[in-house]
């Protein structure tokens, strides 16, 4: 899994080259007076230079070289550094008029996971913020990831549901494929893999199978990654292709056992093998109906456990042993027959719900709120 975004450090102030020039003429005894003597230039202009109000050009910088022998090109970069610093400082104001915007986002959640950093100043959280998306404005975020939100978000029953939430955990997910190297889709090798990728769910942790899972379907060209949700986000999985060819699945681990993780990866593996690539599924808590999703379900199912042994499931339910001995003749995790049991209202809810295993992401590094 890719680690958190790393953000250059930028203070909230702008030094101007010429606090270094006063500091340097104060070491050497030197007055403005004398430097604007020996460099040719007027009084007010070194002083407008100090103040930070005139710009070190490149000729003075060369004549500032020769009278206090610093070289040239520290001046500069210095100069540039200066006027950089400025117009953030300028659209850091500016940006912080787009402070409601930042109600819609999951901000403290956001900052926990590392997503961003910046914890003071609204401007500046307003530019991180943005950074992170990758847009410029927030009129360009709308535009950009409102479409990429399913209705279904927009729409859900789930009062703690955030459009805003969900564009973050989409986002995320977009950065960690696009680091992550995969070889042109091959839709025939991810047939091929399914099997291999079946036997990874007789793993019990996170840190064991995620790489392996990572692996074996970047070899067929579709990139896997694992993203915690933020607050508000519900979803435990997406299904996108990034650039119209390269397919994304994205898990949350949000239920954390092993019987929903993996029906939920077979599920958006039949997304990407079934369905058109121009369009996104994304998987929340409520189960939809449609029939894209429906034949995305159907996929999952038989993957993990095939049509023909629908007798034998049935038998399996007749106690623990039955379930382990029909686990162990498919190759799967017990979990996962208990959890397909219970799903066809063979097994209460509760009953045998210890054959499952849970996930924790303390072991991918990821503290959660």
């Amino acid at each position: 899994m890719a680690e958190p975004s790393v953000f250059q450090y930028m203070p909230d102030y702008a030094s101007p080259p010429g606090d270094t020039l006063a500091d340097l003429l104060d070491e050497g005894g030197i007055t403005i007076r004398e430097l604007a003597e020996r460099i040719g230039a007027t009084v007010t202009m070194v002083n407008d230079v100090v103040a930070g109000k005139a710009a070190i050009t490149m000729a003075m910088a060369v004549q500032l070289e020769r009278v206090l022998q610093t070289p040239a090109d520290f001046w500069i970069r210095r100069e540039a550094v200066y006027r950089a610093d400025l117009a953030r400082l300028e659209k850091e104001s500016v940006l912080a008029k787009e402070s409601a915007w930042l109600k819609t986002l999951p901000v403290r959640s956001m900052r926990k996971l590392g997503w961003v950093c910046a914890d003071f100043g609204t401007g500046r959280i307003v530019r991180e913020c943005l950074q992170f998306f990758g847009v410029e404005s927030v009129s360009a975020w709308a535009a950009k990831y409102e479409p990429m939100v399913d209705t279904r978000f927009r729409a859900s029953k789930k009062g703690n549901t955030s459009l805003g939430a969900v564009a973050a955990w989409l986002r995320k997910g977009e950065i960690d494929a696009e680091s992550l190297e995969c070889g042109v889709f091959d839709r025939e090798k991810l047939v091929t893999s399914l099997a291999k990728l079946r036997e990874l769910t007789l793993l019990t942790s996170p840190k064991q199978f995620v790489p392996l899972v990572q692996d074996t379907c970047a070899a067929c060209g579709v990139a896997v990654v694992f993203v915690p949700t933020p607050r508000g986000c519900p979803a435990h999985g997406a299904t996108r292709w990034l650039g119209g060819d390269k397919p994304v699945v994205q898990l949350s681990l949000r239920y954390k056992s092993n019987d929903q993780l993996w029906f939920t990866f077979f599920h958006e593996l039949g997304h990407i093998l079934l369905h058109d690539r121009r369009v996104g599924f994304f998987e929340l808590d409520e189960r939809s109906t449609s029939a894209l999703e429906l034949e995305a379900n159907t996929f999952a199912q038989d993957q993990l456990i095939p049509k023909q042994m629908t007798a034998k499931l049935r038998q399996a339910a007749r106690s623990m042993e039955h379930v382990k001995s029909l686990a162990r003749e498919l190759g799967i995790a017990p979990g996962i027959v208990v959890g397909r049991l219970q799903h066809d209202g063979l097994l209460p809810w509760s009953s045998m719900s210890e054959l499952k295993v849970f996930y924790s992401w303390d072991e991918l590094g990821v503290v959660l709120d």
